[in-house]
């Protein structure tokens, strides 16, 4: 793209003035705009060093109320956030609907100065671009505006620019090492730049290439495609978003009603002994995976009543307390609810080494969400994909993800029912939604149903653990735990 890159005729000085205010003015009426629509606006700026990035971003959001937007400066990762899957630190930036987060530099800026530093080879590099398109197609399939800029200069304009700023004691800081490396190998900087816009370009989240030689031409550029792009996301904010073929590796699943409960029992000697045997094996493991930094994620689904509190129990009773933690997930909080879906899972995650256990996930999305009409068509049946990817991402980072449904049938969930109604200990546990959901049983397996067929994938399988006797499900739990750690440091 910056190979075969244009420059565009820069207007006269007067004309660049009365457009540049007829923008401001157009943006100051689209922020109102974005509120009411709740329209989320991503906006990253990337470029070359001292092509007056930060500048840019500071012109602009002086035409924003301050309420509605925030800006991060994104730095080299730190050793922390290293320890977390490449997205997770920008994923958490996401704006809520209805405001902007404006970029100074981010993912592009990370993958191209890891390939030129040769910490990244050409497989590595597919895998980071394939997780940078998912991630901004997920984004704006479920209604953000991504805009994405990248400021263009020459060879010559740049290294005059350095040499100005390092003149100056007042501006030398602002020069870094890697802006000099960048000019001294601008040649090669370029190719890398230039193949990593290609491969990211996309109808949903298109490049602009910006013409940053004069300040004022190049915010122009940068206000006058904001708004264009404001005004083309407003108008098709209420379009469906076309389903993509599942396309991942799946597991062939029984349907509910296939499962046998009754003969899965386990006598009490047994389950003493199988239990302080596996538990002493978890804690093993759970030492060893964080000698080797191996990441662990691991979903609890259920009906309600079906055990898994008591199941997650015995899981977290062998484990070091220091290198897991559970999140029990209800509805989302107001400032969750008003981000991606996926947004407050991808905060949750944990370091490698470390176990986060999920009692709820992000599957409610196709169970309650769909059921209770808290999400479109559209969005539930787009989210079998967008999980599937979640997951793949979790796992190309090197994530064990196990997913349990514990499963009972309706008889012994009215039982479970009525010994918590009756007994006063237990009350707290059961609410009028329990009630609610148990008379929408039928509609929830056919749900359930499709979940396990569409999401039970190679790298993230399902597993049904039969709980009408909770301590049989316990024991087949942590054998499948077991299992799959001792495989994944073998």
């Amino acid at each position: 793209m910056l190979k075969n890159w244009i420059r565009p005729a820069r207007p006269e000085k007067d004309e660049v003035k009365a457009r540049l205010k007829a923008a401001q003015e157009k943006l100051a009426v689209q922020q109102m705009q974005l509120k009411d629509k709740k329209l989320p606006v991503l906006v990253l700026i990337e470029g070359w060093g001292a092509a007056g990035k930060g500048s840019a971003i500071g012109r602009i959001i002086r035409n924003i109320d301050p309420r509605f937007f925030k800006v991060f400066s994104m730095a080299a990762p730190t050793a922390e956030e290293r320890r977390k899957p490449f997205l997770t630190r920008y994923f958490e930036k996401i704006p809520e609907e209805g405001k902007f987060t404006f970029l100074d530099s981010g993912w592009m800026d990370e993958i191209t100065k890891e390939t030129l530093s040769g910490v990244l080879d050409g497989g590595d590099y597919a895998q980071r671009v394939d997780s940078v398109k998912r991630f901004e197609r997920q984004l704006t399939d479920n209604g953000y505006l991504v805009l994405k800029f990248f400021f263009h200069i020459s060879k010559k304009e740049q290294a005059g620019r350095i040499n100005a700023l390092m003149d100056n004691k007042d501006t030398a800081w602002r020069v870094s090492r890697g802006d000099v490396w960048q000019n001294s190998h601008y040649d090669r900087c370029l190719d890398v730049f230039d193949k990593y816009l290609e491969d990211t370009n996309t109808p949903s989240a298109p490049w602009y290439i910006v013409d940053a030689k004069n300040k004022r031409f190049a915010e122009l550029q940068v206000m006058e495609a904001l708004c264009t792009g404001i005004d083309t996301a407003l108008h098709n904010g209420s379009l469906a978003v076309p389903l993509l073929q599942n396309v991942f590796p799946l597991v062939k699943m029984p349907k509910l009603r296939e499962v046998e409960l009754k003969s899965k029992t386990i006598t009490d000697e047994e389950y003493k002994t199988k239990l302080k045997e596996l538990q002493g094996k978890l804690g093993m493991l759970h030492n060893r995976l964080y000698r080797k930094r191996v990441p662990v994620v691991i979903v609890y689904e259920g009906w309600d009543a079906a055990g898994k509190g008591g199941n997650i129990k015995r899981l977290t009773g062998a484990m070091d307390p220091r290198g897991f933690e559970v999140h029990p997930i209800a509805s989302p909080e107001p400032h969750e609810k008003a981000r991606h879906y996926l947004w407050r899972f991808w905060t949750r995650l944990p370091k490698d080494g470390h176990i986060a256990i999920f009692d709820r996930s992000w599957y409610g999305r196709v169970m309650v969400e769909r059921l209770e009409g808290f999400c479109t068509e559209n969005d539930w049946q787009r989210a079998f994909y967008e999980m599937n990817e979640f997951e793949q991402e979790l796992s190309n980072w090197g994530a064990v993800v196990l997913k349990f449904w514990v499963q009972i049938d309706k008889d012994t969930q009215l039982l479970r029912f009525t010994d918590r109604q009756n007994t006063p200990a237990k009350q707290w546990k059961l609410t009028d939604e329990d009630w609610r959901n148990r008379e929408k049983w039928d509609v929830y397996e056919a749900a359930i149903d499709e979940m396990l067929e569409k999401t039970s994938t190679t790298y993230a399988p399902w597993h049904i653990l039969e709980s009408v006797d909770k301590k049989y499900a316990r024991i087949k739990a942590l054998e499948i735990v077991v299992e799959a750690l001792e495989k994944a440091l073998k």
